[in-house]
């Protein structure tokens, strides 16, 4: 596209190659867009579509939802350095030193200790991420996600 900037205006218009592209709203019926492609007009309704019938914006809030929450957990092993537990914890969790050191000494103490609570794929890519940097210094670090 030669021109992609947004106009702050109702009347939209770009620009591609030789065709012209424009877009107006018709304020009369608020569901209708009028669309010119290379001259040819065209009226589209969308509630035609079914997008606008019955939903309101209180129905659609409504149905939302909270992702499940998923709790990160580093376990207790005889070989991962606390130093090196510490670093992950800093690097993967972004927790300041303080705070990485008094959940590796409870991973240390208790046997394992929660680093956070997340939606299931960021928990996921956390876990990912301990193990990888874990196995890369070869240690045997286990990571793992539990449902809240």
């Amino acid at each position: 596209m030669k021109n992609h900037k947004k106009p702050l205006c109702r009347n939209i218009k770009y620009e591609m190659d030789e065709n012209i592209l424009t877009a107006d709203l018709l304020p009369p019926k608020p569901h209708v867009v009028k669309i010119t492609i290379g001259g040819t007009e065209m009226d589209d309704d969308l509630s035609s579509h079914g997008a606008f019938e019955s939903d309101t914006l209180e129905d659609v809030e409504s149905e939302l939802k909270e992702p499940d929450m998923y709790r990160v957990i580093l376990h207790n092993d005889h070989y991962t350095t606390m130093e090196f537990v510490v670093e992950v914890i800093m690097k993967v969790f972004h927790k300041p030193v303080i705070e990485a050191t008094k959940i590796m000494m409870d991973v240390h103490q208790k046997g394992r200790a929660s680093v956070g609570v997340y939606p299931y794929d960021i928990a996921s890519t956390k876990v990912n991420q301990v193990t990888q940097l874990a196995r890369q210094k070869e240690f045997p670090l286990l990571c793992t996600i539990e449902k809240e």
